[in-house]
């Protein structure tokens, strides 16, 4: 190597390193507020700052610097199967699979329910995100998994998420709350006649439900509930409510 082509890597070298903190400045910035949030949602986040355009060019980039720095969000691997799929009732079909995509608010409602840790044991928690907005337009926290606990996430839905367009799609997983007859007459009452439900038992093919449930509760919970009322109360934080505009760069 020439004597040239040595100080101009150096100098090289020196400019990554200033701008490679520059990055860490937003990223310490942005996980004051967002302890746990993941590398691909911090790029959403620090993308439009002026310092930080043109430095990490993309999220393997990111990526590589966050790993150096010993920055990562580890992976929590816990997995606890809520859905019961062998009941009686009546399992509707996969209406979304090789449907596309929804082009506005209010044309897909996905739900699922899922455990919420408590120092009392577990709680459930049942979600319904629009598929457009990302938006969590109803939830409820509740002490079991009865059907009592989506009905009142639904409730909230119809009465506060505006109207509904036509052909409306309500996809679900096949837990005997969805199939049950109480849950598909208040469907049929708010005028939600499209239901759509998983093929077996791939939960892949409810994913954005699982997605929200897994920002919420690896990124969001930071402090163990003690109970099912403190539970519910996480859900009046500010930062809960950041779920919103954070998941909207899945």
């Amino acid at each position: 190597m020439s004597r040239q082509g040595l100080y101009q890597r150096r100098q090289r070298q020196g400019r990554q390193a200033v701008r490679a903190e520059q990055v860490l400045d937003q990223v310490r910035a942005v996980r004051t507020k967002l302890l746990r949030l993941g590398t691909r949602r911090l790029l959403h986040k620090i993308a439009p700052q002026p310092r930080v355009q043109g430095v990490a060019r993309g999220c393997a980039a990111l990526f590589t610097l966050l790993r150096q720095r010993h920055l990562l969000v580890p992976k929590k691997r816990r997995y606890t199967k809520t859905t019961d799929s062998h009941h009686r009732f009546h399992k509707h079909p996969n209406r979304i699979k090789d449907a596309p995509k929804p082009t506005a608010p209010n044309q897909r409602w996905v739900s699922d329910t899922t455990y919420l840790p408590t120092r009392q044991g577990p709680v459930c928690l049942s979600l319904i995100p629009d598929a457009c907005s990302r938006r969590i337009v109803g939830h409820h926290v509740h002490a079991s998994r009865h059907t009592t606990g989506c009905l009142a996430a639904l409730d909230r839905v119809v009465r506060g998420a505006g109207p509904a367009t036509n052909g409306l799609i309500h996809p679900s997983d096949r837990g005997s709350q969805y199939c049950s007859a109480a849950y598909q007459a208040a469907l049929q009452a708010a005028g939600l006649r499209r239901c759509s439900m998983t093929d077996g038992y791939d939960g892949c093919q409810n994913a954005l439900a699982e997605r929200v449930n897994g920002i919420l509760k690896d990124e969001f919970l930071f402090v163990l509930p003690d109970d099912l009322a403190q539970a519910a109360y996480w859900w009046t934080r500010p930062c809960v409510s950041a779920v919103m505009s954070v998941s909207a760069c899945l």
